[in-house]
C-alpha cells in the first residue's frame, strides 16, 4: 500500500547537519510515510549515515547517484515517489513534528492539490518567523490559485513591490506539499542550476501551480530554514549569474507566451526583473568577488545599462516603496552605480549583523 506522504530529500555532503534533518522526519506524527534520501555523489560520512538510519527505520530508502545537483537530485526522488502527496526537505533544515500530519490533514480536508506552510529561519544564535500578513488558514480554489498564487509566484504587483525581501516567499517548494498526480501527469521537473542560477524552486512551482485546481495555507511555520551553511548553492560570489537569470526570464516568459496568460502576469515578471538588482547587485559586491570596488562599481554600471535591466525599470512604479526602498531602485533606474553600490554594501552589512 502507498504511503500518505513521500519526502524527497537531496543530500551532497551533509555530515554536519544530516541527523538533526533526519531526526525531525522520522519522529513526524504522521508515520504514514516515506523519506526519499537521493544521495547526490557525497565524498563525507552522509551515506554512512543514511544506511545508520536506514537500518533502524526502513520509511527510509536511500537512491545513491553521481553528482548531478540538487535538481537532478530531486528529480531523481520524484520518479519513484510512491506518496499521495510529495514534499521536499533541504538536509541542512528540519521540521517540527507537526508539520506533514497538518499539511497532509488540511490537503485531504480541503480536497487540495497544493498545501503550504510558513517558515522560521534559523540564524544560529536566534530566529526570525517569516511573515506573512494572512490569517491562520487561507483557500484558494478555481480561477483563484492562478490569479492570486501563480501570478504572485511570476512577479509582484502593485503593493507587493513594497517588500522586495518576500519576492520568492511563496516560491520555496520545502514548505509545500504536491499532489502527486499534479506533477507526474504533467511531467514537471526541476531545471538545472546550471541553466538558470537560482530559484529553480519558483520555476518549479509556477510550472506545478499552472495545473492545480485548489491551494490551501497554513500561517503556522512548521519548517526550519537553516541560514547558516556557508557551503549552500545559494552562497557565494557567482560571476554568470546575470547571463543565468536572464535564461530564468526568458524560460518564464516563454511559459507565459505558450500558456496565453493576461498582461499582468508579463508586468508581474518585468516588476521581477526590476527587484531582481538587488540579488544581482548583492552578488557583485560580496566579498567571495575579489576584484577592487572601483572594478565592482563598474560592473555594476554594466548591469544596469544592460538594456532588458533598463526597459523594465522604465515601467517599474516607485510609488509603493518605502524611503529606503525608493532611493535604492531610484539609484538602479536612472543607473547611479556609485550611489547603488554604496547602498549595496551598507545592506550588505546589515544582513551579515542581523543574522
Amino acid at each position: 500500500m502507498n504511503p500518505k506522504v513521500s519526502i524527497v530529500v537531496p543530500i551532497y555532503n551533509m555530515e554536519n547537519y544530516l541527523s538533526r534533518c533526519l531526526d525531525s522526519l522520522l519522529s513526524q506524527r504522521l508515520s504514514d510515510i516515506e523519506i526519499i534520501a537521493v544521495n547526490d555523489g557525497s565524498t563525507d560520512t552522509s551515506l554512512q549515515i543514511l544506511q545508520e538510519y536506514a537500518n533502524r527505520d526502513k520509511r527510509l530508502l536511500i537512491i545513491e547517484k553521481q553528482n548531478g545537483g540538487v535538481s537532478s537530485a530531486r528529480n531523481e526522488g520524484l520518479s519513484i515517489a510512491r506518496g499521495q502527496y510529495i514534499g521536499f526537505v533541504d538536509p541542512d533544515d528540519w521540521v517540527d513534528s507537526e508539520m506533514y500530519r497538518a499539511l497532509y490533514e488540511t490537503a485531504v480536508q480541503e480536497k487540495a492539490d497544493i498545501a503550504m506552510c510558513s517558515y522560521m529561519r534559523e540564524f544560529g544564535t536566534h530566529a526570525k518567523e517569516k511573515d506573512f500578513p494572512l490569517p491562520d488558514k487561507v483557500s484558494y480554489s478555481g480561477d483563484e490559485v492562478q490569479s492570486k498564487i501563480l501570478r504572485r509566484l511570476v512577479g509582484p504587483l502593485n503593493e507587493e513591490i513594497s517588500n522586495p525581501e518576500l519576492l520568492d516567499a511563496w516560491g520555496t517548494v520545502w514548505s509545500k506539499l504536491y499532489r502527486s498526480e499534479i506533477i507526474k501527469e504533467n511531467g514537471v521537473q526541476f531545471v538545472d542550476l546550471s541553466i538558470v542560477g537560482t530559484n529553480e524552486d519558483s520555476l518549479f512551482n509556477i510550472h506545478t501551480f499552472y495545473y492545480a485546481k485548489s491551494f490551501v495555507f497554513l500561517n503556522r511555520p512548521y519548517y526550519h530554514y537553516w541560514r547558516v551553511n556557508t557551503t549552500s548553492v545559494t552562497t557565494g560570489y557567482k560571476p554568470d549569474l546575470i547571463n543565468k537569470w536572464f535564461t530564468l526570464y526568458s524560460t518564464i516568459e516563454r511559459f507565459l507566451t505558450e500558456k496565453r496568460m493576461l498582461p499582468e502576469f508579463h508586468c508581474a515578471l518585468n516588476n521581477r526583473i526590476c527587484l531582481n538588482a538587488l540579488g544581482l547587485g548583492l552578488n557583485t559586491v560580496s566579498l567571495s568577488n575579489k576584484v577592487p570596488f572601483w572594478r565592482k562599481i563598474s560592473m555594476l554600471n554594466s548591469i544596469l545599462n544592460d538594456s532588458r535591466i533598463k526597459h523594465s525599470f522604465k515601467h517599474l512604479e516607485m510609488k509603493y516603496f518605502s524611503i529606503v526602498w525608493r532611493l535604492f531602485y531610484f539609484c538602479a533606474k536612472y543607473r547611479f552605480a556609485v550611489g547603488f553600490y554604496m547602498m549595496l554594501v551598507t545592506m550588505d552589512r546589515l544582513r551579515k549583523i542581523i543574522r
